[in-house]
């Protein structure tokens, strides 16, 4: 199963949605790196589930217990094992779902994949529940990247079609800081309130509505990456699509740059005072030839609206091959996108680590 990534950094996820636990392996981080456990734990939070309105009603604690990779609070060379038991699964949701897969799901494929043998317990092992360990991976490299001058972050850029702020051409690293310290990350508070608006609305109508997280890094060194498939939006794009429900993605200017002329789109380049090559605008986000630039990575990941809804829905029975009309019970997230602002920077943060360390 291709749940694994990286070249020099690897990181391997397992485990299932209501299995006994879900869990990470990561092989290839440096060691004497101090991994700071409280700063970890505030990372987690930010994905956890039932912390507000606005997610799933599952209550997990998400605290990780590592086995092996730190001894004395440093990273010791091995490779680094961590699981995070699931204490709140409720199986029995799902009971009536086994032969009956629920629509935008991807429990019709895996059965086809695996044959009907797959655990189809909340997602089994394709469910969003695995953003928990993906999130770990991922603020342990974040924070070794902030060690050597690189930081991101992520915001909602909209939600339900209401836009926030997008991120300015330069991002400060207090700007992250702030952002991750918000229980719905947005820079502006005012459009913030709209989009919680329109996900109470569609959860009082047992809907849901979808949304899009931007993200950006800066600090990274101008050179870094390959062309072509080792490209940085090549690498970054594999993971990301990992992350359940993302259907979209663009970086720069993206799908909007082709509206655009080329004398539009194009970023002019300058010389600052200190006699480095800058560029004037980011509509590039920092890529070129699938290489950084030297300006700010920037890409916007765009989230399906959750599958997962209380109206009727059609769909089959797998067994007698006839029409079925199910509605899904259960506790899920109104609205993915939330959530998914730190699993986003925690892909990013994996894969921009495992690039520094190829050099």
């Amino acid at each position: 199963m291709a749940s694994e990534f990286g070249k020099l950094l690897r990181v391997a996820l397992f485990g299932e949605s209501h299995g006994p636990a879900v869990g990470v392996l990561v092989d290839g981080l440096p060691a004497g790196e101090a991994i700071d456990l409280e700063a970890l734990q505030q990372f987690m939070e930010r994905r956890r589930p039932g912390r507000d309105p606005f997610s799933s009603a599952r209550r997990e604690p998400d605290r990780p217990r590592f086995l092996s990779g730190i001894t004395g609070g440093r990273t010791n060379g091995s490779p680094l094992c961590a699981i995070i038991e699931n204490v709140d699964a409720r199986s029995s949701d799902y009971a009536a779902l086994a032969d009956t897969p629920r629509p935008g799901h991807a429990d019709y494929t895996a059965h086809l994949r695996w044959k009907g043998w797959a655990d189809q317990r909340g997602g089994g092992h394709l469910s969003g529940r695995l953003t928990a360990p993906l999130c770990l991976a991922g603020a342990i490299a974040a924070q070794i990247l902030a060690r050597r001058g690189i930081h991101l972050g992520a915001h909602l850029a909209s939600v339900a079609g209401i836009c926030d702020e997008p991120f300015p051409l330069e991002p400060a690293k207090e700007l992250f800081r702030a952002l991750s310290a918000k229980s719905f990350p947005v820079i502006d508070e005012a459009k913030g309130l709209r989009m919680q608006e329109q996900i109470a609305a569609a959860a009082a109508r047992a809907d849901s509505v979808g949304g899009v997280v931007e993200c950006a890094a800066t600090g990274l060194p101008a050179g870094l990456g390959s062309p072509r498939f080792g490209g940085v939006e090549s690498r970054l794009a594999a993971v990301l699509f990992g992350i359940p429900a993302l259907k979209g993605l663009e970086f720069g200017s993206g799908f909007a740059g082709a509206g655009l002329r080329g004398s539009q789109n194009n970023d002019p380049f300058w010389i600052d005072e200190g006699g480095a090559v800058r560029m004037k605008s980011n509509r590039s986000g920092g890529v070129l030839g699938g290489i950084t630039s030297g300006a700010p990575l920037l890409f916007r990941a765009a989230f399906k609206p959750t599958p997962s809804i209380g109206q009727p829905q059609q769909t089959v029975s797998l067994s007698r091959l006839e029409p079925e009309t199910i509605t899904i019970k259960g506790r899920h997230d109104p609205c993915i996108a939330p959530r998914a602002v730190p699993a986003v920077e925690a892909v990013t943060a994996a894969v921009i680590l495992d690039l520094i360390l190829e050099g």
